[in-house]
């Protein structure tokens, strides 16, 4: 149901490394995502980041999520401790109901990315009335 990558920059090694991280530890891009019955609401937790440094992406009922963490202003021999990674990561979810597009609204504030992501009309639940004979 999601993916997530963290890649490292291309100059810190010569060869271009994906770790595969998740709940069992590693670097990762915490979200939540919550549903009603008119859209999905994906918030992201990007601390420090800005609107520049992040892109997301939706293709069919595919949400995806990428963020760009700049790197220090050291050099690694600067650092006693570093687990603030410098590079992309990456998260998808794929939705269980078609969305629009291009009604879609993502505000980052306070460290936080809002992802509002309404259903397609179709998949929206419909009343239907019931009369009386």
């Amino acid at each position: 149901m999601l993916a997530y990558t963290w890649r490292r920059p291309r100059h810190v090694h010569p060869v271009s490394v994906t770790w595969l991280a998740g709940y069992s530890g590693g670097s990762r891009l915490p979200v939540d995502v919550r549903e009603d019955d008119e859209s999905y609401e994906i918030t992201a937790a990007v601390p420090g980041l800005t609107a520049e440094q992040l892109d997301v992406q939706v293709l069919d009922d595919v949400v995806t999520l990428r963020v760009r963490v700049p790197s220090g202003n050291g050099t690694e021999k600067d650092y006693l401790l570093r687990e603030i990674r410098a590079g992309e990561m990456e998260r998808s979810f794929r939705l269980p109901k078609p969305i629009d597009a291009s009604k879609a609204e993502a505000v980052v504030e306070n460290g936080l990315l809002r992802l509002r992501l309404p259903k397609a009309e179709a998949a929206r639940p419909k009343t239907i009335p019931v009369a009386v004979k």
